[in-house]
């Protein structure tokens, strides 16, 4: 209780070098033992992993980060305790798991560097479990981070791995990394291999079992299949199905996925300067923007929006909506 308070304490003002420094020092005493032979009692772990992979549910992300590395933290003494091998690997397979959720939440903070560092520990355990499905996650996880910073090649190297890894079997993270995939290779202007992508996502998502389908981090519901395919299609141009699969994910989206509904929208807006209203664009980003609650206009949010801002010709910047805009994102 007192690691999750002091935890909370110093994410509650955000990403600080004081917090980041917790962060590393929480990561870093399970990190230095997977390598080892150990472990123990792991139904109450499972448990919290699995809660957790259901989202922020309204909190605050930083609340979150702090709540998920206090527990991640309590696997330390079980992974330095020697253990028959099956114990080990679902101790390792809860370890990267929630390694990975992390990771998510550091990313959608915009902490890249940290989050890359809590994915390469998600790796790891995920290795060590001996789960090829948990190191497809991983990877295509992992490839979100430099596909919404600016790196689509490496995105696509590492949706790659992770369809490699997932194999042929209609899984969650089958689905994931290919529609990863399909995103990463639109932003990289590769327009033949994004649309065969596309229906690689497709044809897994249709075979893909009831049990894998939840609205969670770690399974791929049909929600999360229509934002990863309304990205891919509004890079790609085609604005009249990527507004479909905005329309279905938001239908399909919970009140409280405040972060999911809003790159919806601007994704949405996204639609609209493609099609030739920036006026347009500047203005709903700028209404989804003014709409967040306290301490969610950063990281992902504010790139998805910022994206949009540079992709408006300069010779535009001097009307109102586009000023506007550019305020809102200095603010």
């Amino acid at each position: 209780m007192k690691r999750r308070n002091l935890l909370r304490g110093a994410l509650a003002v955000g990403l600080t070098a004081p917090a980041l420094a917790a962060l590393t020092a929480a990561r870093t005493d399970v990190d230095q033992t997977l390598s080892l032979d150990t472990p123990q009692d792991l139904a109450d772990l499972e448990a919290a992993a699995e809660s957790y992979g259901y989202g922020y549910h309204g909190q605050q992300p930083t609340r979150v980060l702090a709540d998920l590395v206090t527990d991640f933290t309590t696997l330390r003494p079980l992974l330095t305790v020697p253990q028959p091998a099956p114990i080990r690997a679902r101790l390792c397979r809860t370890a990267g798991q929630m390694a990975g959720m992390t990771a998510i939440v550091l990313h959608d903070l915009g902490s890249r560097r940290e989050s890359c560092a809590w994915f390469a520990t998600a790796a790891r355990a995920s290795a060590e479990s001996g789960d090829d499905q948990l190191r497809a996650w991983v990877l295509a996880r992992e490839a979100m981070v430099p596909l919404n910073y600016g790196a689509p090649k490496a995105a696509t190297d590492l949706a790659e791995r992770a369809r490699y890894a997932a194999g042929t079997r209609p899984t969650a993270a089958a689905v994931l990394a290919a529609a990863v995939a399909a995103r990463a290779y639109a932003l990289n202007h590769q327009i033949e291999q994004a649309r065969a992508a596309l229906a690689a996502a497709d044809a897994l998502m249709n075979r893909l079992p009831e049990s894998e389908r939840s609205d969670t981090w770690l399974t791929y519901s049909e929600q999360k299949h229509h934002v990863h395919l309304s990205h891919a299609l509004t890079t790609l141009g085609d604005t009249r199905r990527a507004r479909e699969s905005q329309q279905h994910a938001l239908e399909l989206s919970a009140p409280t996925s405040t972060m999911t509904r809003t790159l919806l929208n601007i994704g949405g807006a996204a639609c609209s300067h493609h099609d030739g209203d920036s006026e347009d664009a500047c203005r709903r980003t700028v209404a989804a923007l003014t709409a967040l609650p306290d301490g969610y206009r950063t990281g992902l949010v504010r790139r998805r929006a910022l994206d949009l801002y540079e992709a408006i010709p300069a010779h535009q910047h001097g009307e109102r909506a586009v000023r506007e805009l550019r305020d809102v994102l200095a603010a």
